[in-house]
């Protein structure tokens, strides 16, 4: 049986002076069961990670869908070492800057202009701001997950510290329901500076939705923006706006834009971008060389090669795989799949004697120790071998039914060699 017993004493160790012991939520003990995970990584390459341990996992996080090409990538790491030898940062903008940004606008849609920031959260608050300058409104209506400023998460259960005054500037509407958003445009009449939603996660968009979503925008005088953060560079080379084929006024990128370096970007309609003239959106490290390489490097590939067509056929097998898999179990009753062949869900649902997030904790205790580094996802990266896949398919098979039989009996928390994970807050 695997042990984590270093990553347990590098948790008590780290949460002496970092709050949950991790830089960011999705990676700490409230994702990950303590006792049954690896809480810390020392390595990675390709699709493989290997924990403070020495476990060695086939990584299906992707550290967090960021990883499109693969950990240690040879191009996008050759040009950073590159770019070090002539500065990190400097104290004017470097040519990298415009090259980055015009390749930007060549493949995606929307984008004639181009602000960077450093994570996704930048990117969504700075498209926000610009379109409440552009406007004159302040309400903004908001679908899926985007971030920890204030403006959005305010309208989650995690609101603690966010002003009341600004909570109620932002209004939740619901995902393939158009009727949502009309009512949030019928209450706030001529005050909604911004619709923004993730154009895609679980579930594809019903057919005329984000027609219809684009079609209200225009009609109520506010601009559109496509949060692209995980979709953008993923699930085609000009995001989720290509593939559906309907265009945003504004849109933002980050995870897929740099194969894992801390950069970020807000584009879209050269008169909504001029703004950024006149709003404050600044960064230190807005133009930090390092990441903008490797931003470069990484869409210079995927022009390159059918990185994104690769990813998406090797996860269309997957999916049809797994859902073999659930019918050859008969677990039809506890997991469906679902999500774009780049980014899949193994859903769970709820059954008597065991919620879902105690299913979950049970397959992420046995997964770890298969070598399967997931938590129900599937963030496929170009690196994934049709081994990876084998390996993942082989310990679903072998775990589908046990849980089946487990939940027959009522022995699913016996079964449990830790406390169950609790939910956070539902993001999507």
């Amino acid at each position: 049986m695997r042990h984590f017993d270093r990553s347990e004493a590098m948790l008590a160790r780290t949460e002496n002076v970092i709050p949950l012991g991790s830089q960011t939520f999705s990676k700490s003990r409230t994702q990950f069961p303590v006792g049954v995970s690896p809480l810390y990584l020392d390595r990675g390459n390709g699709s493989h990670v290997w924990d403070v341990d020495g476990n060695e996992y086939v990584d299906f996080i992707s550290s967090l869908c960021s990883v499109t090409l693969g950990y240690g990538d040879s191009d996008v790491d050759g040009a950073v070492r590159d770019q070090l030898d002539r500065g990190v940062i400097l104290s004017l903008p470097a040519p990298l800057e415009a090259e980055v940004a015009e390749l930007i606008c060549e493949m995606v849609p929307c984008a004639e202009k181009v602000r960077f920031g450093k994570n996704g959260s930048d990117a969504t608050s700075g498209a926000i701001r610009i379109a409440r300058a552009f406007t004159g409104r302040d309400h903004v209506a908001v679908c899926g997950y985007h971030g920890w400023q204030d403006w959005y998460i305010g309208t989650t259960a995690r609101n603690r510290g966010v002003p009341q005054a600004t909570r109620d500037l932002s209004h939740p509407f619901m995902y393939n329901d158009l009727a949502s958003l009309e009512r949030v445009f019928a209450e706030w009449p001529g005050q909604i500076a911004a619709v923004i939603l993730e154009p895609m996660n679980v579930e594809y968009p019903a057919p005329g939705f984000l027609e219809g979503v684009r079609e209200l925008a225009t009609r109520h005088g506010a601009i559109l923006v496509f949060d692209e953060t995980i979709t953008g560079f993923r699930y085609a080379n000009g995001g989720a706006q290509e593939l559906f084929g309907v265009t945003p006024d504004l849109a933002t990128f980050g995870k897929g834009l740099a194969n894992g370096y801390p950069v970020s970007a807000v584009a879209g309609r050269a008169d909504v971008m001029q703004m950024m003239e006149e709003v404050f959106f600044s960064f230190t490290f807005g133009g930090e060389l390092l990441s903008l390489a490797a931003a470069k490097a990484t869409l210079e590939k995927l022009k390159r090669e059918p990185v994104v067509a690769r990813i998406g056929a090797i996860g269309e097998e997957l999916k049809a795989s797994v859902r073999s898999v659930i019918d050859e179990t008969q677990t039809a009753h506890v997991f469906d799949i679902k999500g774009h062949p780049s980014w899949s869900f193994l859903t769970i649902a709820d059954q008597p004697g065991a919620t879902s997030f105690a299913i979950k904790t049970w397959l992420m205790q046995e997964w770890h120790q298969r070598g399967i580094l997931s938590y129900g996802t599937h963030n496929l990266n170009l690196s994934h071998s049709e081994a990876d896949i084998a390996a993942l398919l082989d310990t679903y098979r072998a775990l589908f039914p046990q849980l089946r039989d487990l939940l027959a009996a009522g022995k699913l928390i016996e079964a449990l060699r830790c406390p169950p994970l609790e939910p956070l807050f539902k993001v999507r």
